[in-house]
Parts: C-alpha cells; structure tokens; sequence
C-alpha cells in the first residue's frame, strides 16, 4: 500500500513539475523573440504589476531580406515576461516606427515592388498585432517617403508624428524604451 502511495505523490509532484516547467516557457508571439531563462536574478521581477512600456524604433537591418532586430524586441519583451508568469492582459506593449525603419511597416507587395522580395517582418508584425501591440508610424516620415495607408500593413496605425505618440502615449503611463 505505502509503494502506491509513493506512486501517486511522485505521479503529482511530476505532473506539478511539468506544468510548472511548461509555464516557464510560454510563449505570446511565437515565431519570433527567444529568450533566456535567468535563474536566480537579484532583481526580482514584480509580475503582479502591469508593465507599460513604448518602443521607439528609427534604425533597420541593412540588408532587406533580413527582419529588423529592433520590433523583435517587442516579442521578447512579451515572451519573456511571459516566462515569468505574467498576463498578456499585465503587459501592454505599443511601439512608434520612423526614420530609416519606414520600410519595414510596408506591406510584400510594395516591399516587393521596392526592394524585390517579401517584407520580412510581416508576420512579426501581423503576430504583434495579434497580440495587442500597437504598431504606430511616424505620419511625418510617411509623408516625407510618400506612402499612405494603401502601402501599409494594415496593423499599422498612423499618428501625426513619433513624437507625438511618444508623449501621449508616455502620458498615459508608457515608459519609453529606444531602439
């Protein structure tokens, strides 16, 4: 009798584990933003807290085949909170795209049409929405590139310009966080 009883402990302690284990590793976008687990960290992170944060994104990757490294960051940022055993209803993520990151909101075709292949963060983006980004373009860099909302992703929201967004939305309570 004690030899089932040990059974069952151990059956619960290990299905306890593996739920534990499978929360640690949750994923909100889920093709995109690996992270690490940080084991043991001095600074502990509140995750009964709601974290808002607005990224600003101005640089891309060079080459065009290749997805900016910058609107990745909103998916670790998201993944790995996640990890960590918070909500996407804790985490409310928005982020400003301008300057030279312009062409990275474009939809495949006009990516194509302009630089010859698919935009390759299209489904970042499209992911991103899902989840509830707000995915903003600089209206004044729009206007200076000559694009409107018939050449965007339609996820992309346009604003009269990043900082514009910037201070709203960082008197809403966003911390602002540059890339």
């Amino acid at each position: 009798m004690k030899k089932y009883f040990f059974l069952l402990v151990f059956t619960m302690l290990s299905a306890l584990a593996t739920s534990q284990n499978s929360r640690a590793k949750e994923k909100i976008i889920k093709n995109f933003g690996a992270t690490f687990e940080v084991n043991n960290p001095e600074i502990k992170t509140d995750t009964s807290s709601e974290l808002k944060v607005i990224f600003d994104v101005s640089a891309t990757s060079s080459d065009v085949n290749i997805i900016n490294k910058n609107i990745v960051t909103a998916a670790r940022f998201l993944n790995m909170h996640a990890n960590v055993g918070m909500k996407l209803s804790q985490l409310k993520v928005a982020m400003t795209i301008h300057g030279a990151a312009w062409k990275d909101v474009l939809n495949d075709a006009d990516y194509k049409k302009k630089f010859g292949v698919k935009n390759p963060n299209s489904q970042l983006i499209k992911e991103l929405r899902n989840a509830g980004v707000d995915i903003i373009i600089c209206g004044q860099t729009a206007m200076y590139r000559k694009i409107d909302r018939t050449v965007v992703m339609p996820e992309v929201q346009f604003a009269l310009s990043a900082m514009t967004a910037l201070l709203q939305y960082q008197n809403n309570g966003y911390r602002f966080i540059k890339f």
